[in-house]
């Protein structure tokens, strides 16, 4: 098995074609983790779509998450805050003055996010940085004061670490 760095695991997940949110909890109190499936464009399932009224999409093909896709977790163990928004109504707004690194896996000097942190919470000891996680299913965005430890898993990995977050 090859050891990648935490870059290296980064890069994968901001070049991954799609990702779909499967969930976020809270290990503890301050903590946060994200667990985000990848997804493809599944040629297999290529199909002829047609809709009542006469909608005709030619051929699409479906985005999934299929057995050899990858899952993403991100871990913060403290944040300052975040927030899970609809990705339909989260892709709406005026962005033109932030900026950031990253396409779905992003990394802000400047946002709106940072803008909202910085003037609806205090008592902040530290400076904090904004993450955006772009997804087909949702947004997060993520103010913490340090990187996340982010990993990467096989499908059978993450089931093993979902059974034991559950009991």
């Amino acid at each position: 098995m090859i050891e990648l760095t935490q870059e290296e695991i980064w890069q994968q997940i901001d070049s991954a074609a799609y990702l779909f949110l499967n969930r976020t909890f809270e290990p503890r109190d301050n903590q946060l983790t994200i667990v985000l499936n990848e997804a493809i464009a599944n040629e297999a399932k290529k199909s002829r779509r047609e809709f009542p009224g006469g909608l005709d999409l030619a051929e699409s093909t479906p985005i999934e998450s299929t057995p050899d896709c990858r899952i993403f977790t991100l871990s913060w163990t403290s944040y300052v805050s975040y927030c899970v928004t609809e990705e339909m109504v989260g892709s709406c707004g005026d962005y033109g003055n932030e900026i950031y690194t990253g396409r779905l896996f992003r990394r802000y000097s400047k946002s709106n996010f940072l803008d909202f942190v910085a003037r609806d919470t205090g008592a902040h000891f530290e400076s904090y940085q904004h993450y955006k996680i772009a997804c087909q299913n949702y947004v997060i965005d993520v103010a913490a004061t340090m990187t996340p430890t982010l990993q990467i898993s096989s499908r059978l990995e993450a089931e093993s670490l979902r059974r034991n977050y559950l009991q």
